[in-house]
């Protein structure tokens, strides 16, 4: 007992970076402080790599904990993922890293709806709709020196490269789970019992495995109110708009989120009349009010896009028998009706709804909450009398957390460095979202009303700080000066409470933001960083030298950091596993 308990110690000690992973240091309201694994960032032993090590010690902590060596105790597989979209993929990968036996189970094809019907296709539409609204800018053209006589699309052929580069990267993500030893296996996963799963498709007897570990990552569906009837071809959803069958000359598009906004630059761009229809009083609600605002001036009000705030969609009725789609509006707060619009389209982007129909939860007493699987911080599943259910985790979109594709991947990889005897929790609020209108819309951490609520709670003041594109060389040279970056933080202690960006390239410039957030980085420390000139960077370079701040002396003698004695223990123990002498002698 003695030794096991050594050796779980010290694996949680040396593969977490000391300990920081292990017991992260937190602060009220959920957000994470900076702790160990940011400050070793200065310790150059840090730095190279420890996968050897690390691989043992994983399995050390896995002995530990579970009582058996990973692989071992009669399991089929150490862990079994269900969905193989960019959450499952993200996780099956860093679990062959780690040395676990992995299945992952796909009843649809692999690369789930990113890949297939969401940011991957309309990324490839988007390119399209970004190169033809720089050719329609006369003005735009003129001013670099450019003479562009017309311009004109194929329908089919933008289809096709959506298709295209869809069908590329579903290609990559299989092959590279097959290159590594993931065993793909077809069918739909249910779960039957503990540690128990069946899968299985139509036609074809179901099979049953065992599992030490499950992680479900279904994902999820467009989500299509009541009283819309959906046909595919006037009225639909973001799954049947990337395909491009039509290009309508008149489309409604329900909901100004992330969704909407982006098939709105799409079919704008390809010569299509937008109207949107928005429940609450305003457009794009989730983004942070002052870059809503711009957005509006710039994305929408130049173009041919018109809309109605404070209205629900009551009833859309597709075309048929030569009448256009009927959409009744009534308002959202008297539920009276306002008025019928006619189009000749509509699209359904209201967002969506998690896929987890047919796990088989029942048969471990979990309950969904508006059919989102309740999971804790550390992603395991809640069952419906608030205990964890061991050895079983959900990620991505179906335990609504943080409905992103690469939150789905970052909360994958976070479970497998808990299989693998590592506590780790992942910080939220480090994750950036983006937006890729043209121009691009970024953010991470907290918006301006979300960072002032929470400073009327906890008892601190913030500071907002603003820059713009329009004093950028490199945003001037391509003549697109239009935008903002906004820095939301505290000025007693220097730390970055959200950074939201509005501009060229924005959805590249905000993981400097994001990986701040995510180290602890604090602004009187990242204003001393040095960005190439020119480049877009300096937007952000811009943003945190203009932040203004406490004394340095007042700054310093915030608990910020760890012991330094801790650190430099953590140094030493590093350089000693990496010692040329301790690989020659084993």
């Amino acid at each position: 007992m003695q030794s096991t308990a050594a050796a779980s110690v010290s694996a949680s000690a040396i593969a977490s970076g000391g300990g920081a992973r292990s017991e992260p240091a937190r602060r009220s309201g959920g957000l994470r402080v900076r702790g160990l694994r940011g400050e070793a960032l200065a310790c150059p032993s840090l730095r190279i790599s420890q996968a050897p090590a690390r691989l043992a010690v994983a399995r050390a902590a896995a002995a530990a904990t579970n009582g058996a060596v990973a692989g071992s105790g009669g399991f089929d597989y150490d862990l079994v993922i269900i969905g193989a979209g960019v959450g499952g993929h993200g996780a099956a990968l860093h679990a062959v890293e780690e040395g676990l036996k992995t299945a992952i189970i796909e009843g649809d094809v692999v690369g789930g709806t990113c890949v297939n019907r969401g940011c991957v296709p309309s990324k490839a539409l988007l390119a399209v709709s970004g190169r033809m609204r720089e050719l329609h800018d006369e003005h735009h053209m003129k001013s670099l020196g450019l003479q562009v006589s017309s311009t004109g699309y194929d329908r089919q052929a933008v289809a096709d490269h959506a298709n295209n580069l869809a069908s590329k990267i579903r290609s990559n993500l299989t092959n590279s789970m097959k290159a590594l030893g993931v065993d793909i296996l077809t069918g739909v996963g249910t779960i039957v019992g503990k540690q128990k799963v069946r899968y299985g498709k139509v036609g074809f007897p179901d099979k049953e495995i065992t599992a030490r570990n499950i992680i479900i990552a279904t994902g999820s569906t467009p989500f299509v109110p009541k009283g819309i009837e959906i046909d595919g071809k006037t009225v639909f959803t973001s799954d049947h708009a990337l395909k491009l069958e039509s290009v309508p000359d008149w489309i409604a598009i329900v909901g100004s989120g992330y969704i909407g906004l982006e098939f709105s630059d799409v079919y704008t761009a390809l010569g299509s009349e937008v109207t949107f229809v928005e429940a609450l009083d305003q457009l794009m609600p989730g983004f942070d009010p002052e870059i809503a605002k711009l957005a509006q001036r710039v994305l929408i009000n130049p173009r041919k896009i018109d809309y109605h705030t404070g209205v629900f969609a009551s009833k859309i009725t597709p075309a048929k028998d030569g009448k256009p789609v009927l959409i009744e509006l009534i308002d959202a707060k008297t539920k009276e009706h306002k008025e019928t619009l006619e189009v000749d389209a509509a699209l359904i982007a209201t967002g969506r709804a998690p896929f987890t129909k047919g796990l088989g939860l029942e048969n471990i007493n979990v309950v969904t909450q508006r059919g989102f699987v309740p999971v804790d911080e550390r992603m395991r599943v809640m069952d419906a009398d608030g205990k964890v259910v061991p050895n079983l985790y959900c990620i991505g979109d179906a335990n609504g957390k943080l409905m992103l594709a690469h939150a789905a991947s970052a909360q994958g990889i976070s479970v497998v460095e808990q299989i693998s005897g590592r506590d780790h929790i992942l910080n939220h609020l480090s994750i950036p979202a983006a937006c890729f209108t043209h121009p691009e819309i970024s953010m991470v951490g907290l918006t301006e009303p979300q960072a002032r609520e929470k400073a009327d709670k906890e008892g601190f003041e913030i500071s907002v700080v603003k820059t713009s594109f329009k004093a950028n060389t490199k945003a001037l040279a391509e003549n697109e000066g239009d935008g903002i970056a906004k820095l939301i933080y505290r000025s007693d202690t220097g730390e970055i409470l959200g950074v939201h960006i509005l501009g060229l390239h924005a959805a590249d410039l905000i993981h400097e933001a994001s990986n701040a957030i995510a180290l602890g980085t604090r602004v009187q420390d990242i204003k001393f960083a040095v960005h190439a000139h020119p480049t877009l960077s300096e937007v952000l370079d811009e943003l945190f030298k203009a932040a203004k701040l406490q004394p340095r002396e007042v700054l310093d003698s915030k608990p910020n950091q760890p012991p330094q004695p801790l650190l430099k223990v953590l140094c030493f123990i590093t350089a000693l596993l990496s010692s040329p002498k301790r690989d020659q002698q084993r």
